[in-house]
């Protein structure tokens, strides 16, 4: 399969690349305040598990996301995520 993208394609497609752990701490941003604002628990729950694989994306620790994940509390993830940030 031919590579016939253009340099500036290329260049957008490295940038995404380069900032994947930013865009994915974006999701986790936005993903804590859809679960704050879920009506349903079959909502939240699902709201949980794109959590779960954005951690994984993320590699955070296995002992970390497992706490966060075993509480289900969105302070709990804002927390580690604003430590996450800097």
């Amino acid at each position: 399969m031919a590579n016939n993208f253009s340099s500036y394609q290329k260049k957008v497609i490295q940038n995404y690349y380069d900032n994947l752990d930013k865009i994915a701490l974006a999701k986790l941003q936005d993903l804590v305040t859809d679960i704050f604002l879920a009506d349903t628990e079959a909502k939240k729950e699902k709201l949980w598990e794109k959590v779960a694989a954005a951690m994984t994306q993320l590699k955070i620790p296995k002992p970390i996301a497992d706490n966060i994940m075993k509480r289900k509390d969105p302070q709990i993830l804002a927390k580690n995520l604003t430590n996450w940030l800097k």
